[in-house]
């Protein structure tokens, strides 16, 4: 039986959610069980009559700052009576979120995520955090989507949640490697045809092709994932004469 995974996300802006987390794959995965969302809004856990999150920095400075009382208080409250969480606050200072952070996230029965909002968190808030994670080296209005893409991809990679078993094996950067081409019907469009080794029905062939593709592709795109990636001699010798041949033309 597929142990439910709780994901308790806090934040100022829950209707944010009820969109994008609430269709399509991560829809589907809450109706079988899979995983439970559970939004808290951490301006309720403010003990002032106007309820506020944020103020002014110490030192001076434009914008606002999180206050560290209410996220504090949410974070015992959403605790009590569940399974031991990872705490994650989302922030442009943290560490890039990628798969291999994705399948690591997986193996949690509970996840915490913590967004910010305005122009960033009170230090002393880290101090309760077990990680930080960034989506990317830009900076966004809040920690709403970075959320989002957090809980997606993790999700897609909980037993159950894709159609096909080994759909998540074959994913971009599962093997630091980018994924290999892709066809459907019909075999030519607009003079383009669907390369002669996939129609062939061979396989071993075929999987040697796709692993063949996906080195070539990361080389030309991503060539920095490359150097996490053990290369056998005969994919290094391909990868060499594929290059060569490409600089030729």
């Amino acid at each position: 039986m597929i142990e439910e995974m709780l994901f308790q996300i806090l934040t100022l802006f829950p209707e944010m959610f009820n969109g994008p987390l609430e269709s399509s794959i991560m829809k589907r995965a809450q109706e079988k069980k899979i995983i439970e969302l559970r939004y808290v809004n951490y301006r309720e856990f403010t003990t002032d009559k106007h309820h506020c999150v944020d103020d002014t920095p110490y030192g001076g400075g434009s914008g606002m700052v999180l206050k560290p009382e209410p996220i504090f208080r949410c974070l015992n409250a959403v605790k009590k009576d569940t399974p031991p969480g990872r705490v994650v606050l989302l922030t442009p200072q943290g560490k890039v979120f990628k798969q291999k952070m994705a399948r690591e996230l997986a193996k949690e029965q509970h996840l915490i995520l913590i967004c910010g909002h305005y122009e960033g968190f009170d230090e002393r808030i880290r101090t309760y955090v077990d990680l930080e994670l960034s989506i990317g080296d830009y900076v966004l209005t809040g920690g709403e989507l970075a959320a989002m893409v957090v809980a997606d991809a993790v999700t897609r990679l909980l037993p159950g949640v894709l159609g096909a078993s080994d759909s998540a094996e074959y994913d971009s950067f599962t093997e630091n490697l980018l994924d290999y081409p892709q066809y459907t019907r019909p075999v030519e469009f607009e003079g383009q045809r669907v390369p002669d080794i996939l129609l062939s029905g061979h396989h071993k062939m075929i999987e040697e092709w796709r692993r063949e593709q996906a080195i070539l592709r990361t080389a030309e795109r991503r060539p920095d994932l490359l150097k996490e990636e053990q290369l056998s001699e005969e994919e290094l010798a391909f990868l060499c004469r594929k290059r060569n041949l490409t600089e030729e033309l």
